[in-house]
């Protein structure tokens, strides 16, 4: 596991390579058993902003999934997008969001935010992984405007002066408008081959964070 923490009756993890594709299911099957899950809820990721509340053996469409259910994990799977971890205050509901360029730019994050702060008591909580690099995420000149007219602090420019966009920097500023305390776990997914990266080799493997409440 790239990293553990358990904060009252909220426990959660971010996977890396070490621990398979978490899009297996054979392998989510084995993490459910490891980590003594009940069951792992997941979700189709479609780059957009939908918020929804798991449900065991579905699958919904959507980019943030949130559960206020005891032992179930809920997933997101990434391979260069930023993985979120989110937790109220009094630790009584928890979600997973999946920000990648157009997540970012059309506040997945947020959304979630509020739908948490709505149902939840108490101020959210954020933890960010892995991700690719605002140093890494070199995009053609329309796009990264695009996204910097969106969201300004995830302007960026890559190792060879190229535009490029910084999204675990948008998704902080997004989460710090919203008075989040957010903890960065950084690490660059296509720099760091302990991690899967979709820029690096197009693969379809991806790692993951789940969290559960206990």
């Amino acid at each position: 596991m790239r990293f553990h923490e358990q904060v009252g009756p909220v426990e959660f993890w971010f996977t890396d390579a070490s621990d398979g594709d978490v899009s297996d299911p054979v392998v989510l099957a084995g993490l459910r058993d490891q980590l003594g899950l009940d069951a792992i809820a997941t979700m189709r990721q479609v780059h957009g902003s939908d918020v929804v509340w798991a449900m065991p053996g579905l699958v919904p469409e959507a980019d943030a999934l949130l559960s206020y259910t005891p032992n179930l994990g809920i997933l997101v799977r990434v391979a260069d997008c930023v993985p979120i971890v989110l937790a109220t205050a009094e630790r009584d509901t928890v979600g997973v969001v999946h920000a990648g360029r157009r997540g970012l730019v059309d506040g997945v994050a947020p959304a979630a935010v509020k739908v948490l702060e709505e149902r939840g008591k108490g101020r959210v909580s954020a933890w960010i992984g892995p991700r690719i690099c605002g140093q890494c995420y070199e995009l053609d000149e329309e796009t990264a405007t695009e996204v910097a007219t969106a969201v300004p602090a995830a302007a960026a420019t890559s190792r060879d002066g190229t535009p490029a966009a910084d999204i675990g920097a948008g998704v902080i500023a997004q989460l710090g408008e919203l008075n989040v305390e957010v903890t960065d776990l950084g690490g660059c997914t296509l720099e760091d081959d302990r991690f899967f990266s979709y820029r690096s080799d197009g693969t379809a493997r991806r790692q993951g964070a789940i969290v559960v409440l206990r």
